[in-house]
């Protein structure tokens, strides 16, 4: 078995990240259209970098996979990093590889699971993230599952020539479990 759901929604899960889909990773990662958001547009990823960043997410940290129900098909990755417990703040980082998943409601699945997870089961208060201002689905995305912009750095991204505006968003653990009509907090 290539993937263990871990949390299950409606038309994904999340799994343990699995190291041979090294890839499949590196074939996403050398795509500008998911580089560029991810901040990787000025590297090449090689596979063998690639299998080290893996390995590193599957021994370290709260890291992915993205699941499809139907069929078991690799979507792309959610992860919940820089975890504080002392705070109890983390950020969270998504990304889908493939432009026909993307549009249909499996990332907000998966970040509804993964925040689930983390104010649920880690006993999180707060969890951040940062989007290019010029990511329009990602924000609305992100807004859908009940993020809010908290900040904004102007001009802090080169991108294509020209420099964009990086939005901060946030959401805390009582505004989620409001969202999804439970009273946990």
């Amino acid at each position: 078995m290539r993937y263990f759901p871990k949390l299950v929604g409606e038309d994904v899960y999340l799994s343990p990240l699995n190291p041979e889909d090294e890839a499949l990773y590196t074939k996403w990662l050398n795509d500008p259209a998911v580089a560029v958001n991810l901040g990787q547009f000025g590297s090449t990823i090689s596979l063998t970098c690639e299998r080290k960043l893996l390995a590193d997410l599957v021994e370290n940290g709260h890291n992915y996979a993205i699941v499809l129900r139907e069929g078991d098909r690799l979507l792309g990755n959610a992860s919940l990093m820089a975890v504080d417990h002392v705070n109890a703040r983390a950020e969270l980082g998504i990304f889908l590889g493939d432009e026909d998943c993307r549009g249909k409601g499996y990332g907000a699945q998966a970040i509804r699971l993964l925040l689930g997870y983390g104010f649920g089961t880690l006993n999180l208060h707060s969890v951040m993230l940062n989007v290019h201002a010029d990511n329009p689905r990602a924000i609305a995305c992100y807004k859908k599952c009940g993020f809010r912009e908290c900040g904004r750095r102007r001009e802090a991204k080169f991108l294509n020539g020209r420099y964009i505006d990086v939005f901060s968003m946030d959401i805390l653990a009582d505004e989620y479990f409001a969202s999804e009509g439970s009273a946990q907090k």
